[in-house]
């Protein structure tokens, strides 16, 4: 059987990519880890249609990690002058090679995993790359479950090995169990739970009784619309919440009269009692004037001015919860 090798340079401490090459090899003996003699005779042939005979077959370390970073099948021809990278070699392991003028890019499942450098009309990849280019598929490193639990929406680790056994994502990595556990930052951030606040012993009994109010903002960015705060109105009974975005605080009362149309109309009742906090946009004279005119109650939503609450004119009899 014949095997092909292109152009041959002298280079020991880089691996050429060779599209023509149809296995890889190198001259240097010393750099296997085993090797075994083919089962007959054989030999590449170059581009110049001289033939190199196969020696050996064998592993060749690329690094300090052992067989995890071992390039295999590697032919040893004592007479050629470089190491080959095998194109077709590294295709059938389910990478891709892609060729441009910067260089060569070889990935894996979308994922960039080994860039060489071009240099004249060669593609060279040092020892670090061919590591990578080779053992892509059986990598099992913390950076691959990071990258799944981030692609599939911060799922739980669990979940996703869990997923991965039961072949419900294709084509995902080997996970080191004893990474599982690993904790994500932003999920911290992201996820985390606060301890249930107590239960207010407190409630209205009707619809209308009471609405809380608060006003945010404002934010550093602006909404499509040009709106930098906006307001919450939430009834108290039913716990029914309107939002409404606004450009000023001043907007709030206009809102406010939206609102009150709109919930009064539908349910036939009136609303009773406005809480909030002590903002201004809460307490100008307008304001105040339209809650007294409507006979709607004031209340501070403070604890410390929760009795505080404000009279107004023309309702009769004290509001109570």
């Amino acid at each position: 059987m014949t095997h092909r090798a292109n152009s041959m340079m002298v280079c020991e401490d880089v691996w050429f990519v060779g599209s023509g090459a149809s296995h890889h090899m190198m001259s240097h003996q010393e750099w296997f880890r085993d090797l075994r003699t083919p089962d007959r005779p054989d030999y590449i042939e170059t581009g110049d249609d001289t033939p190199h005979p196969i020696r050996h077959i064998g592993d060749v370390p690329s690094g300090k990690e052992g067989e995890k970073t071992c390039i295999k099948n590697v032919l040893h021809v004592p007479t050629i002058t470089k190491n080959l990278v095998s194109v077709d070699q590294i295709m059938e392991q389910g990478t891709q090679i892609r060729f441009n003028n910067e260089g060569c890019f070889i990935e894996k499942d979308d994922r960039l995993i080994a860039k060489g450098r071009r240099e004249g009309r060669m593609f060279i990849l040092d020892s670090n790359e061919v590591k990578s280019a080779m053992y892509a598929k059986g990598l099992k490193t913390e950076t691959n479950i990071e990258l799944w639990h981030k692609r599939i929406g911060h799922i739980n680790l669990r979940r996703l090995r869990a997923m991965q056994s039961k072949g419900v994502v294709i084509r995902t990595p080997d996970f080191e169990p004893k990474r599982v556990d690993r904790v994500c930052e932003a999920c911290q951030l992201g996820k985390q739970h606060r301890l249930p606040f107590p239960k207010e012993s407190s409630v209205s009994k009707g619809l209308l009784d009471v609405i809380h109010s608060d006003v945010w903002g404002p934010a550093q960015t602006l909404t499509i619309g040009g709106c930098r705060y906006y307001v919450t109105f939430i009834e108290d009974h039913s716990c029914y919440t309107r939002i409404f975005s606004m450009k000023k605080k001043s907007e709030v009362l206009s809102h406010f009269q939206k609102l009150k149309g709109q919930v009064e109309k539908e349910i036939g009742q009136h609303i009773r009692c406005l809480r909030s906090d002590g903002g201004k946009e809460y307490f100008f004279d307008v304001f105040t004037s339209y809650l007294q005119g409507e006979g709607i109650w004031r209340e501070l939503s403070c604890r410390t001015h929760a009795n505080k609450m404000e009279l107004p004119k023309g309702r009769i009899g004290k509001y109570s919860r």
